[in-house]
């Protein structure tokens, strides 16, 4: 007599079931609805439906229209759920004359089942995205992907209930930009990644309610940046700014500002240090700073000091002077406490010809420094560092980029500085992909 078992999962409620089938790929979710009479239309009241161009690879021309049609009825079923999430991801290169997909008519589908997430990240739109998707109050997350697509944004734009936005690989016109950010009254991210803005003067932020915002541009097109930047964002807790220095920058108090990642890159065609430093200016409440620069774009003495500064982050690329610029800028940083360096290139320093006065963070609070790309042109580096700074307590060291003949060079030539040094220190080097404690830490007495 054969054994009967007994299905566990089946007797579950059916929004159990709906949330479980969320979590599968869709080819998954369509697939059990052989396993009983119960499961059969089960796949379409899922809240997370999510399309991506591998699922037609491989297809023929008829499977291509079956998948569309398979589409269409998930979407536009009667009496379906609302959904929580609905991605898109490089369907439209799929799209051709011979099969016409509707995407808007799926994005305007999902809108009106009250879509909470819309991810979307498709070429070449066009006339694709639907007005509606700028007035959808269901909307909590906008992210878009448009390769080669100009954003229209209508007059009547109203995302009341949006947070997050982000939009990359788009051009914007106008004033688009403001009219957009002004009607989304409750936004709290929002990221400018590789968008182009033509017939533009100015890129207008005003949020109240913004908390993280992110620009980055590609700094190969100069003629993106002849505008002026406007941040009027006085809650805004996180800041990335990765582009060429714009024509000018007028940002508001960031009083609530608690980190900043910062890529600046000159073009003559403008005054670079004037405006480079009204953006160094506008942030100077953070307590963590990364800050990439190629070359000297702002004198020191004419930035604030940054009390709240904890942890500092420094890439100087490749330009003659940097290790005086650095020394310079720790006095505008007096309570820092963990200092990351970042010269990915063996141009060689001058440390021994510093003599310049100590900066404060030195001699009372810098605990932790890290250097990565580590060569042996950076030992007067490390041995200015453990003269000057009296409470560090460890130094991390990253000779990955070294050969092993130079590893063991720079060993011994850190072990000699050790020794003088007589610190009671923690000292990690970073040989691979696997951070080394050194004994000889132990040898020296040190903790």
């Amino acid at each position: 007599m054969a054994m009967c078992v007994e299905d566990g999962i089946s007797s579950f409620p059916d929004h159990i079931l709906f949330h479980i089938l969320s979590f599968l790929p869709i080819k998954e979710a369509v697939r059990t609805s052989i396993i009983s009479t119960k499961w059969r239309y089960l796949f379409a009241s899922i809240s997370t439906i999510k399309f991506d161009g591998y699922l037609m690879r491989g297809l023929t021309d008829r499977n291509v229209d079956s998948f569309k049609n398979f589409v269409d009825r998930l979407l536009k079923f009667p009496d379906q759920v609302s959904l929580d999430c609905f991605r898109l991801n490089d369907i439209v290169s799929w799209n051709d004359k011979d099969h016409n997909f509707d995407v808007s008519g799926w994005i305007c589908a999902a809108l009106c089942r009250g879509v909470k997430e819309i991810d979307l990240d498709l070429k070449n739109l066009g006339d694709t995205l639907p007005a509606l998707l700028f007035t959808c109050h269901s909307l909590v997350t906008l992210k878009l992907d448009a390769v080669g697509s100009e954003i229209k944004v209508p007059s009547d734009v109203c995302l009341g209930n949006l947070k997050t936005l982000q939009l990359r690989n788009s051009v914007l016109f106008g004033d688009s930009i403001h009219r957009l950010i002004s009607n989304c009254h409750v936004l709290e991210d929002l990221a400018f990644i590789e968008c182009g803005f033509d017939n533009i003067s100015e890129v207008n932020i005003q949020s109240p309610s913004l908390k993280r915002l992110v620009l980055e541009f590609d700094v190969t097109e100069g003629r993106y940046f002849n505008f002026v930047v406007v941040i009027n964002a006085p809650n805004l807790v996180y800041f990335q700014y990765h582009a060429a220095v714009a024509k000018s920058y007028i940002l508001s108090t960031m009083k609530s500002l608690e980190k900043a990642d910062i890529s600046i890159y000159q073009f003559d065609s403008i005054d670079c240090e004037t405006s480079a430093t009204h953006l160094i200016q506008g942030i100077c409440n953070v307590w963590s700073l990364s800050l990439t620069i190629d070359e000297v774009i702002f004198r020191t003495s004419r930035l604030p000091i940054f009390h709240n500064l904890i942890e500092f982050k420094y890439l100087g690329v490749g330009f003659n002077g940097r290790e005086t610029w650095l020394v310079e800028f720790l006095h505008c940083v007096p309570n820092l406490k963990t200092l990351t360096l970042n010269f990915p290139d063996d141009a060689g320093t001058r440390w021994k010809a510093l003599r310049m006065k100590v900066p404060s963070c030195l001699s009372f609070h810098l605990k932790e420094i890290e250097i990565s790309y580590f060569d042996t042109h950076m030992i007067e580096m490390v041995s200015y560092f453990l003269d000057n700074a009296m409470v560090l307590e460890k130094l991390i060291i990253s000779m990955a980029a070294l050969t092993w003949r130079q590893k063991c060079e720079a060993q011994n030539k850190l072990l000699q500085l050790l020794k003088r040094s007589k610190k009671s220190l923690i000292v990690i080097l970073y040989y691979c992909f696997i951070l080394w404690l050194e004994l000889i830490s132990v040898w020296f007495g040190f903790v």
